[in-house]
């Protein structure tokens, strides 16, 4: 007969990967659904990436923090023509 499996140890079942919420001291972050995601050296690679993602997903909310500052540029879809 076979052998039943057993379940994984239990600390394997409680494991959670945690988003950085430390903001950065320098440079540029886009900050998804208030979740930092990645970081930028210029805002304009920064800005670029973040009008790509909000093309491409418009209902999230996408914002580019810039360190320096310390302040946050929620970022909008461009109005049709």
């Amino acid at each position: 007969m076979r052998e039943q499996r057993r379940m994984a140890a239990p600390e394997r079942l409680h494991r959670v990967n945690r988003a950085t919420i430390e903001l950065p001291t320098s440079g540029y972050a886009l900050v998804v659904d208030g979740q930092m995601k990645t970081e930028f050296k210029t805002k304009d690679r920064a800005l670029k990436v973040a009008r790509d993602l909000k093309g491409r997903f418009p209902v999230l909310q996408v914002k580019v923090y810039d360190a320096e500052e310390k302040r946050s540029e929620e970022i909008e879809l461009a109005a049709a023509a």
